[in-house]
């Protein structure tokens, strides 16, 4: 497996995309702008886009859908607690001086528990509300794409609308059973371990609180 990643957009954005380097089967996670710079990884990784997983959509996690969808012609996956943030994206987005265009409706309803694959690489699906009601993690036996629940050293927000502190302590404290060894590929910033978060992480250690709390 090949994990490549693109920080895009305004709000500095993490996009992954992960290829099955023997299937030659790629899947882009929470692609948040800058779709022609998100082809181009596509490209030079000469493997097929076969879908498109979102972790969560917040406007900077789902920007580029609509343009690499209109390339690609690939299922979008969603959790659909999450649809009303989806679906209202093009107008959030204004918000924040973004011009995201319509999103294709979702394709794939992820849920708790489902396994999602790119070519042989399998990756549970866990439900973790807080930031967003339809946060989700795609979980491997390595590496774990997290979106905005955990960063190194933080969390995500838990003050914008629809986010939950208190369903954002659970999720943490369900994210701080995960291996120790397991790789974190954030939404933002740079990638960590659990062993460090659960080190260094004053939300995952319980001196800090989510805002809200």
């Amino acid at each position: 497996m090949i994990v490549t990643s693109a920080t895009v957009g305004p709000l500095q954005e993490n996009a992954w995309l992960v290829v099955d380097a023997d299937a030659r089967e790629a899947v882009l996670i929470d692609p948040g702008d800058e779709p022609d710079r998100l082809a181009a990884l596509v490209e030079a990784s000469g493997a097929r886009l076969t879908a498109i997983w979102l972790t969560h959509a917040h406007v900077d996690h789902v920007g580029a859908v609509a343009a690499l969808v209109e390339r690609y012609d690939v299922p979008v996956a969603l959790h659909p607690a999450d649809r009303l943030l989806y679906d209202r994206a093009p107008e959030i987005g204004r918000m924040y001086g973004m011009t995201i265009p319509s999103l294709p409706a979702p394709s794939l309803e992820l849920a708790e528990g489902q396994t999602v694959r790119v070519g042989t690489q399998a990756f549970t699906v866990w439900h973790v509300p807080g930031h967003a009601p339809g946060h989700v993690l795609f979980i491997g036996e390595t590496v774990a794409f997290v979106g905005d629940l955990v960063f190194a050293g933080s969390i995500g927000r838990t003050d914008l609308p629809l986010s939950d502190p208190a369903a954002m302590r659970r999720s943490l404290a369900r994210a701080a059973t995960l291996p120790a060894s397991l790789t974190l590929h954030p939404g933002h910033g740079p990638s960590t371990d659990m062993a460090r978060e659960l080190s260094v992480n004053p939300f995952l250690s319980g001196l800090a609180r989510p805002i809200g709390s």
